[in-house]
């Protein structure tokens, strides 16, 4: 008998769209990004596991926001089935912490060099297939609102969407993008066109963008600053004389940074960073960063929360003598860490050791200062502050101190009651401000100010009055609201959660939020909505998920994939845009790969829904226990699901599914003929994984399934009372085990591709880095197994040591995605990989899928957008 090589050799030469993984090309791919999308101090997927309701959009999440701000680490009612946050705020913070666990465990932070050594070994990677460059999929408009989709938020007034807007910033006529995946782009025509200028560089998360009014170059940091970013920081800042069009790395010494804020004065450039705030001669890339204002002694070396300055701003007409900076930990955690939180200030120029703490007074007190956001008037005369309270992890006020003294007296001009009461439609306003905030005072106008939280909120008479100018979402408080589209008449208004604003010197305000981009002339006043959307040219979306099946209605393929806060996307071929035709948050979805109309669809926490006419109508058929309620005590639903949950379809059989939480769930072979409602449910749970553990990856052939998991006792947390660890577990041979094989490593396992051909062929991949970075990780990323998961090989070889998201055993090659792009190897040397194709962009590769006639790779990115690479034409013969 042939061995299983010999056969999947062969089938890979029966195979006409073989990948050709073995004509190396000569030349080697730029390298890639680790994105810190998100993360939490732990993995609050697995600490807070509760199931939501499939129907409860994220939209609706958000009006039932109740953030008490507990770590799971800090408060014990926090632990598993004791969970401190509802609603979106730990949504973010749930999707954040697994983000980063994938990273680091089993440790909790890396540093920022591990991102620049895998960039650079990826770069170092022969090509396959060079010829053939990757193609945006999704080259189309995501327009949220089309009421033909009556699951989807066509209601919700912001229209055309993209991923999320970090920074922003003006030069003339020119504006720059920063985004939290997708590095940054620039426009010369407000907003009506887009250019990407970071694709090539080691880090797409960006915190922060300036230009340097002395010489027009534009300022990047790396790592992104929205206190969902805390193990892995950037890769530093980097610095532009050329609009965007070539990089240079900025200075020495910074590394694992987050940074919030970029500011010149006196010939210098300051960087508001998690490492404390750092400044640079502005004129050169050249020698390291200083170190000027770190309060705080921090002996445990954390890469955030007491070091993390959120802002800092110059005040002006003091010739850039006296500076203004806010250290400012978010809290949520041990009351130490907020010790040295405050508004710091120095006269003398900005240098080391000339900054003193403001006493502050008046209505603001010292411990209410948490995250903060700064903005003084043209003359120096008023500072504005929009602040959070590290004790409630939710706003404090919006303040002004009326001599431009840090010390104050500080004057409440708003809080959440006055913010609601100006208009808002968030549920809890202010109740992300750790999250989503800034102030921006008009630079033509001092009395004009823009407050962005989860609304947006403007006044323009220095804070006496506000209008929610952009609320959450459009409801029946407005009288142009109606949940009949022909009577629906409401303006548009902006994606929610606001991170960035500009004015730019011709009067036109730019904002960014979650969904990109949206602008208004800043003489319109006091006026809901009239914002025009800018999203169109940005292919900035945050994919976790996608698949594509066979367009029965005509040619092509119809796309789906799940998104961050952004619900499921549909695109079917021959329509003018991508429309979403459910809202809220979008993970994983199975495709029927002759019928593109059949999918499912999962939200948080393994709630699945399915559609068999294109999203127009949607069945719940989750197990998880909001949806189905056992009536038997024996019989258990899924509580303990992560909040992006593992499920997907056989190899062999697209009909039938597996799905992980703690339990590994069987759909029994049903397909699209599964329904879960009420007491009775078509999943049924095969395997226990037992208290505290949940499943990381599933895949099935045939009746052999596989589940990946990590635990114990503290939900997946690295940084909880006892160790971090992982495991496998199968049912190959008959009944359920788990696998022994002591040299796989103590990390996530992000996927499992098990062999179409053979169930006893599995190869699992895994996340973080190696123990070289991170002590008791182990080594290796991607392991094989012939005999059902009784012993692996590592078969890592010339792979970068960074995380690996997705692997696919499929068109006769072995293919990984990671944050270092997609990687290719032959089944006969599996220890040798290739970059596969050009021109990908360096963001991080979340899922692989397989065009159903195999004539293309679809890669699902979170940051970028999702790409195919179309095969090369193969001999007949």
């Amino acid at each position: 008998m042939p061995s299983l090589r010999t056969r999947w050799s062969r089938r890979r030469i029966a195979i006409a769209t073989a990948l050709p993984v073995l004509l190396i090309a000569a030349t080697a791919a730029s390298g890639l990004d680790l994105d810190r999308y998100l993360d939490f101090d732990h993995d609050r997927a697995a600490a807070c596991g509760a199931a939501h309701d499939p129907d409860a959009d994220r939209d609706a999440d958000h009006d039932a926001d109740k953030d008490t701000g507990k770590d799971a680490d800090a408060d014990p009612d926090a632990r598993p089935g004791h969970c401190g946050m509802a609603g979106e705020s730990a949504d973010i913070l749930a999707a954040s912490a697994q983000a980063n666990v994938a990273r680091t465990a089993p440790g909790t932070s890396v540093s920022s060099e591990a991102v620049t050594a895998a960039a650079k070994d990826a770069a170092a990677m022969p090509v396959t297939g060079a010829a053939v460059a990757w193609q945006q999929k999704n080259d189309l408009p995501y327009q949220s609102q089309n009421s033909a989709y009556a699951q989807g938020p066509w209601w919700a007034g912001h229209d055309v969407v993209s991923g999320r807007a970090t920074a922003l910033a003006a030069d003339g006529a020119t504006v720059y993008l920063g985004t939290a995946g997708g590095g940054v782009w620039k426009t010369t025509d407000q907003g009506q066109t887009w250019t990407p200028l970071f694709d090539d560089q080691p880090s797409l998360a960006i915190g922060a963008v300036a230009v340097n009014p002395a010489d027009h170059s534009v300022w990047v940091g790396t790592g992104e600053g929205n206190s969902n970013s805390d193990g892995i920081g950037g890769t530093g800042l980097y610095r532009s004389t050329d609009g965007g069009q070539t990089w240079a790395q900025a200075g020495t010494g910074l590394t694992n940074s987050l940074v919030t804020h970029i500011e010149f004065a006196g010939g210098k450039v300051y960087a508001a960073t998690n490492q404390g705030l750092i400044r640079h001669d502005a004129a050169t890339t050249d020698g390291a960063w200083e170190t000027v204002l770190k309060p705080d002694p921090n002996p445990g070396s954390s890469p955030y929360r007491t070091s993390w300055i959120t802002d800092v701003r110059v005040q002006p007409n003091s010739n850039g003598q006296s500076l203004v900076a806010v250290l400012g930990w978010r809290g949520g955690t041990k009351a130490d860490d907020l010790g040295y939180n405050g508004v710091y200030y120095s006269t003398a120029n900005g240098d080391s050791g000339t900054w003193n703490k403001a006493t502050v007074s008046g209505d603001l007190t010292q411990a209410q200062v948490g995250r903060t956001t700064l903005g003084f008037t043209s003359d120096g005369g008023k500072l504005f502050a929009v602040v959070e309270d590290p004790t409630t992890v939710a706003l404090a006020g919006v303040y002004v101190s009326g001599t431009g003294d840090p010390n104050g007296p500080w004057t409440r001009l708003a809080d959440g009651t006055a913010l609601k009461n100006a208009g808002a439609t968030a549920g809890t306003v202010g109740g992300q401000a750790w999250y989503d905030q800034y102030l921006v005072v008009d630079p033509a106008d001092d009395t004009h100010l823009y407050v962005g939280l989860e609304d947006l909120y403007e006044t323009s008479d220095s804070g006496s009055t506000w209008t929610a100018i952009g609320p959450y979402w459009w409801n029946n408080t407005y009288s142009c609201f109606s949940y009949d589209p022909s009577q629906f008449s409401c303006p548009n208004t902006t994606h929610p959660d606001h991170h960035a604003a500009v004015v730019a010197p011709d009067g036109t305000t730019y904002f960014g939020s979650d969904g990109g981009v949206w602008s208004r002339p800043s003489a319109t006043r006091a006026q809901v909505g009239g914002f025009n959307d800018l999203n169109a040219g940005l292919r900035t979306l945050q994919y976790y998920g996608g698949q594509t099946g066979k367009n029965t209605a005509g040619t092509g393929d119809i796309f789906w994939g799940g998104l961050q806060d952004n619900g499921y996307s549909v695109s079917v071929p021959g329509d003018p845009a991508m429309y979403e035709p459910k809202g809220g948050d979008g993970f994983n979805v199975i495709v029927a790969p002759q019928d593109g109309r059949y999918s499912v669809a999962e939200y948080t926490n393994l709630a699945l829904a399915k559609t068999l006419d294109g999203g127009h109508t949607w069945y719940n058929i989750s197990p998880n226990c909001t949806n189905f309620k056992p009536t038997s005590t024996t019989t258990p639903c899924e509580k303990d699901g992560r909040f992006v949950a593992p499920f997907g379809a056989d190899v062999a059989n697209v009909q039938h599914w597996v799905a992980g939480g703690r339990y590994v769930w069987d759909n029994q072979g049903k397909g699209w003929s599964t329904a879960c409602t009420g007491a009775t449910c078509d999943w049924q749970p095969v395997f226990d994984l037992g208290a505290g553990n949940a499943a990381t990856a599933v895949t099935a052939d045939g009746a052999v399934t596989y589940a990946g998991w990590c635990g114990t006792g503290n939900g997946c947390n690295p940084g909880g009372g006892s160790p971090f660890v992982s495991g496998i577990a199968t049912n190959y041979g008959g009944t359920w085990h788990q696998v022994q094989a002591p040299n796989l490593p103590n990390r996530v396992v992000t996927a499992i591709s098990a062999d179409q051909a053979d169930a006893a062929h599995v190869v699992a991949v895994y996340g973080s880095y190696s123990r070289h970075w991170i002590d008791g990780a182990g080594t290796g990323h991607v392991f094989e197994s012939h005999d059902g998961g009784a012993t692996w090989t590592d078969i890592s070889g010339n792979l970068p040591d960074a995380p690996v998201n997705a692997v696919k055993i499929a068109l006769g090659s072995l293919i990984v995605g990671t944050d270092n792009g997609v990687l290719a190897a032959s089944p006969t040397a599996p220890s040798t990989w290739y970059r596969l194709g050009t021109g990908l962009p360096n963001t991080p590769v979340g899922d692989l899928a397989v065009a159903p006639d195999s004539s293309y790779l679809l890669v699902s990115t979170h940051g970028r957008g999702a790409w195919t690479w179309t095969l090369p034409p193969q001999p007949t013969t």
